[in-house]
């Protein structure tokens, strides 16, 4: 066997090994209920240099009532290397004003249960907050006050709105006047402001169960598990929450290296989740 025609049988190994790998990655870490499969409904790699429309849509416009606080087009871009840089900036059009941005599917793509992943490199400096999340879409409403959660909630798969190891799960429901509620967990991440790391959510008629790289991060059904479909956000957010953006040195950014999205099907192709009808919440279980 000649050098030369061993190393085309390496090449061919290794470029079968890695597709092998990626075939691999592409599943959630949750496995799947006897007899159901989970298939992707919606996926973006982030590759070319343009935002793709036809599944997202790019907002613009004042943060209110956050104060000084723009999401501006311009902000979220495509490095066209694979990512989408999420950036914050000292407002070129404003004074005294901070640009960042927000991505979402309101338009183009909405589910109702199911698992949903982000793998994303965190910012660096303080006054903002990176965050994946979602938000109810029709017939859900998050104003409604009369199922608590089970007809709208906000889901917040995670935010980061610290520079050490902590990563924030949340839950919201009942607007977000006087008759707001939450819940929330703060989970522990060694290493999570280094490189790249994934912030998944599983999402059944019965419960929540959050992830960080694969491993669960907190469990929950606060305030009755929403049974209403949402549509998704990426976003960056400034505020006192997130610290001081004085002391920022701008701009700085926060990059995605895809949203994944899956349902979990049956065998004859039917969505296996069937959600709940709604109850009030004392008398729910």
């Amino acid at each position: 066997m000649t050098a030369s025609f061993t190393m085309i049988l390496m090449l061919v190994g290794i470029q079968a090994f890695g597709q092998t790998e990626a075939k691999k990655a592409i599943v959630p870490p949750v496995t799947p209920s006897e007899g159901n499969v989970w298939k992707l409904t919606f996926v973006d790699e982030f590759e070319g240099t343009v935002i793709d429309p036809n599944l997202w849509t790019v907002r613009h416009h004042n943060r209110t009532p956050r104060k000084n606080n723009f999401w501006h087009r311009e902000c979220a871009v495509l490095d066209g290397d694979g990512l989408l840089r999420v950036i914050t900036r000292t407002s070129t059009e404003r004074q005294g004003w901070h640009d960042t941005a927000c991505i979402e599917t309101q338009k183009t793509f909405t589910q109702r249960f199911g698992y949903y992943e982000i793998r994303a490199e965190m910012q660096s400096q303080p006054g903002f907050w990176s965050a994946f999340w979602a938000m109810p879409a029709p017939p859900g409403n998050i104003s409604s006050t009369r199922f608590g959660a089970m007809d709208g909630a906000e889901l917040d798969i995670f935010e980061k709105n610290t520079l050490d190891d902590d990563v924030q799960h949340a839950l919201h429901w009942d607007g977000y006047g006087q008759d707001h509620k939450s819940a929330g967990h703060r989970a522990s991440v060694p290493g999570v402001m280094e490189g790249f790391h994934t912030f998944g959510l599983l999402w059944t008629p019965d419960e929540y169960v959050f992830y960080v790289d694969g491993k669960e991060t907190w469990r929950t059904r606060a305030g009755g598990v929403a049974q209403v479909p949402v549509y998704l956000k990426i976003s960056s957010e400034i505020g006192d929450w997130g610290g001081d953006i004085t002391q920022a040195e701008l701009p700085d950014e926060f990059r995605v290296d895809y949203v994944r999205v899956w349902q979990l099907y049956t065998e004859d192709g039917q969505v296996a989740y069937t959600p709940k009808p709604f109850v009030e919440p004392e008398s729910a279980d």
